[in-house]
């Protein structure tokens, strides 16, 4: 991560640049798939631009109607050019109505393609991604982030595509009146595009930097949300408020400054704007005069009062679009630091696709082999040392040891969560990696000690993970996990839908709802990570019963610190500092009065 965090800043500027351009062709890959929508949009946004920029030309008109100092009107004329621009303006508007309805329909159809893309990708993602960000920060790609682009591609799009064509119309509709006004333009365009180029080099890496502080507050808010109980236990709720306003401060202070200096474009910009304003209506007016009162004046310093008032109209029309552009600009970058964001998401690479030759897991009876293996989560350092483990089929094969000894990364090897570095592991007789993953998982089911439940019903949860199980097959495995009874005693039984992640219910209850799940699978592989933490001990005898019954003829491994629980395994494995210090069944363990039994002994004695 810190190579990667080092890369990122040694990043040249034209390497940005690319990178930049790499992120808008790939926003323009989502709106070309909406094309046709794409070019309906740009029709209807033609004609309403068109219809409105001939609007100052005819208020011009309207003016010229009215004689000069002498009051005379002709109303004729008058009604009918004031007429005519209530129907311009009015189908004007019905064509920005139909254009913004289409615009929104694209965007949310983009905004949810996108989301759908994301999480399915994150599905497909290896376990060690998750293991290395917060869920808060990834929750909020799909999100903040893809709402971010939504709203661009929604509203700044639309602006910024309309902003050209009204430039470029006021701009001709401009020189066909006074080619000399126009060249007002020549020097006050120019220095609006050099501000806001320069502005804008300055003010990305700032957007850049508050989508990622955002990102980091809504991690740390969500892993203090989700462990109330535990703070609540502690007391510390002070602690966690102190910082939890360090990380508001600093993402406040990441928006402040993007926002700051984001903002200071749009006055600038102004300002430019009435300068560019008051050249143009001091010169017209002057124009004006010497039209009047010299008739050997050169045709193109003629201009009429309307006409005057024609092109300071288009003059606000050419510059209003550069001044919402600029407006604009803090928008646009925001939504190009998230789109590089969910585009970093979507290019993180995905668990390695099964071998070529890979074949799928049938008939799978439960024999596992691991043969001198070696494992590290990082290459400095290696957690398993040549671990030799072998659980027969229909085995009960005990790991345990202290905490950081590396039975749960056994776990994750065997699951292939993680590829092994070296050594061999066999599932009945075929290396892990010449199978499927999807066929390999399948022949596991697992019961951990952090239990997961979703927002369902009962019935929803027990038989996540295993299709056509019927309400007797449900049944039958609640009550072999002595869950049964209790589930009766809720409002609905079966049906009754618990909260996210079963909050309503104690931690003891999730763990037999998750213990009725393993039982209702017919895996070959039964995996038992601290099953029994969350149970009394009345209950995890009972459960204990009903588990050796279900995993007859199967292979069961044990994780466990409560030795009262493994002492009828087949084989029991200690495991210290990554090795196979001892193993044996519990008896032979304790006679051999080795670190086994010094564990036993701390525990019942």
């Amino acid at each position: 991560m810190t190579k990667r965090k080092n890369m990122a800043e040694n990043t040249s500027p034209a390497e940005k640049k690319t990178s930049r351009r790499r992120v808008l062709w790939r926003v323009c890959g989502y709106i070309f798939e909406h094309k046709w929508l794409m070019l309906t949009a740009f029709a209807v946004m033609l004609v309403a631009n068109l219809i409105a920029l001939v609007a100052p030309y005819y208020s011009g008109l309207v003016i010229n109607a009215i004689e000069p100092g002498r009051g005379s009107v002709d109303f004729e004329t008058v009604g009918y050019y004031c007429t005519l621009l209530v129907v311009i303006y009015v189908v004007s508007a019905a064509f920005t109505y139909l254009l913004s309805f289409i615009m929104v329909r694209i965007s949310q159809r983009i905004g949810a393609r996108m989301r759908r893309q994301v999480f399915d990708h994150l599905t497909n993602l290896p376990v060690s991604y998750f293991d290395s960000h917060q869920t808060g920060d990834i929750i909020s790609h799909i999100s903040y982030d893809i709402d971010t682009v939504n709203a661009s591609l929604s509203n700044d799009l639309l602006q910024i595509a309309t902003s050209v064509i009204t430039v470029v119309g006021s701009l001709a509709m401009m020189l066909s009146i006074s080619p000399i006004l126009s060249l007002v333009f020549a020097v006050t365009v120019p220095i609006s595009l050099v501000f806001a180029k320069y502005r804008t080099q300055k003010v990305r890496p700032m957007f850049r930097k508050r989508s990622k502080k955002l990102g980091e507050l809504n991690g740390y808010a969500e892993e203090m949300l989700s462990g109330q109980r535990t703070i609540k236990a502690y007391s510390i709720e002070n602690i966690i408020v102190d910082r939890f306003d360090g990380h508001n401060e600093d993402a406040c202070d990441a928006y402040y400054r993007a926002d700051y200096h984001g903002s200071v474009i749009g006055p600038t910009m102004i300002f430019i704007n009435n300068l560019s304003l008051t050249l143009i209506t001091a010169l017209g007016g002057l124009f004006y005069l010497f039209s009047i009162t010299d008739p050997n004046l050169p045709l193109i310093l003629v201009i009429d009062l309307g006409m005057v008032s024609a092109f300071v109209q288009y003059s606000r029309k050419f510059f209003g679009p550069i001044n919402e552009f600029a407006n604009i600009l803090s928008e646009i970058q925001s939504a190009t630091s998230a789109a590089e964001r969910v585009f970093a998401l979507l290019d993180e690479p995905t668990e390695p696709a099964d071998r070529g030759d890979a074949v799928v897991l049938s008939d799978a009876e439960g024999d596992i082999k691991m043969e001198d293996v070696r494992f590290g989560y990082t290459e400095t350092k290696e957690i398993l040392h040549g671990v030799n483990i072998h659980a027969e089929r229909g085995k009960t094969i005990a790991i345990v040891g202290p905490t950081g000894s590396g039975k749960t990364t056994v776990i994750n090897l065997l699951m292939r969560f993680y590829d092994h570095d070296s050594g061999k592991i066999m599932f009945d007789g075929k290396e892990l990696s010449s199978l499927t993953r999807d066929s390999l998982r399948s022949a596991y089911t697992m019961v951990l000690q952090d239990t997961w439940l979703f927002c369902g019903t009962v019935f929803d949860n027990i038989t996540y993970g295993t299709d056509g199980a019927t309400k007797e097959d449900v049944i039958r495995a609640a009550k072999a996990a002595r869950i049964h009874d209790f589930i009766m005693t809720l409002p609905e039984g079966y049906n009754t839908v618990l909260s996210d992640d079963g909050v309503n219910i104690s931690k003891g209850q999730k763990q037999l709802i998750t213990i009725a799940r393993a039982m209702l699978s017919r895996a070959p592989v039964l995996i038992l990570d601290e099953a029994t933490s969350n149970v009394d001990s009345r209950t995890e005898k009972l459960i204990q019963d009903a588990l050796y019954a279900l995993m007859e003829g199967r292979t069961c491994i044990v994780i466990a610190h409560r030795l009262s629980t493994i002492q009828n395994a087949d084989r029991i494995l200690v495991v210290r500092d990554g090795c196979i210090e001892e193993q044996g069944t519990h008896n032979e363990l304790l006679d051999k009065g080795g670190f086994y039994a010094s564990l036993y002994n701390a525990q019942f004695k």
